[in-house]
C-alpha cells in the first residue's frame, strides 16, 4: 500500500495508531511510518501515535488530539481555565487528567501534559462539538477549578489564590457554585473543601459548602 492509498483511507481519522493501521492491513510494514514522517506526510503525536499534517491549520484539533493520545483523559486545569476566560495568562500547554501515570509529550501540534487522578474523579466534563462535528471532552469550569486546587497543593492560602488572578466577573456570573459544591462533595477530600473556602474568601463569594 503506497501513501497515496494508506492516506485515502485512514485521512479522515484525523489521528491513528499502529493498531488501527494493523487492523486496515494486518501486515503492514510500520517502517512506513518512520518513512512517512521524515518526509514530512505524516506528524508523530508520541510513540505509535500519527496525525496528517494538514490538521495543523484546521481549527480545534491541537485540543481534539489531546483526548486521543492519551486515554482516558479529558482537558482540565489551565488549560480549561484559559479557554473559558477565567484565567488571564495565556497557556503554553494543553493540561489534561487522567487516571493513567502523569506523563507529558511535545509534537508539532503543541505541548500535552496529563496529570493522574483517582479513577473515582474522572467527572464533571462534556463533550464540546468542533467545527467539523467531532467532540473535545473538556471539563466544566467548576470540575477545572477543583482539579487546580486538589492537583496544586501550593493554592494553599489566600495570597496564593488571589495570586491565580481568576476572573471575578466570571466568578460572581457564571460559575455554577451549587455544581461546584457539589463536586467538592465528591472529592472526600478536607484539604480540597479547605482551598476552596479560601478561594470564596479572596475572591469574596458567599457560599456554604455544607448547605
Amino acid at each position: 500500500m503506497n501513501f497515496l492509498e494508506f492516506r485515502g483511507k485512514i485521512f479522515d481519522l484525523a489521528c491513528f495508531n499502529i493498531y488501527q493501521v494493523y487492523a486496515l492491513q494486518a501486515d503492514f510494514d510500520r517502517n512506513n511510518l518512520t518513512r512517512w514522517t521524515k518526509k514530512g506526510f505524516l506528524v508523530r503525536l508520541r510513540q505509535g501515535y500519527f496525525a496528517f499534517p494538514e490538521y495543523r491549520s484546521k481549527p480545534g484539533y491541537a485540543l481534539y488530539f489531546a483526548n486521543r493520545i492519551y486515554r482516558p483523559s479529558y482537558i482540565s486545569l489551565h488549560a480549561a481555565l484559559s479557554l473559558y476566560g477565567m484565567i488571564p495568562e495565556a497557556v503554553m500547554q494543553i493540561t489534561s487528567v487522567t487516571p493513567l501515570k502523569t506523563t507529558s509529550f511535545a509534537n508539532d501540534f503543541g505541548e500535552y501534559a496529563y496529570h493522574s487522578i483517582k479513577e473515582s474523579l474522572m467527572f464533571g466534563y462534556e463533550l464540546k462539538p468542533t467545527a467539523d462535528n467531532r467532540a473535545i471532552q473538556l471539563a466544566t469550569p467548576e470540575k477545572a477549578l477543583l482539579d487546580l486546587l486538589y492537583l496544586y497543593p501550593l493554592y494553599d492560602s489566600r495570597q496564593e489564590l488571589e495570586e491565580l488572578r481568576l476572573d471575578e466577573s466570571y466568578l460572581h456570573n457564571n460559575l455554577n457554585r451549587d455544581l461546584l459544591a457539589n463536586y467538592c462533595a465528591k472529592f472526600q477530600s478536607k484539604a480540597l473543601a479547605h482551598r476552596v473556602k479560601l478561594l470564596f474568601s479572596a475572591y469574596d463569594l458567599r457560599y456554604s459548602l455544607n448547605r
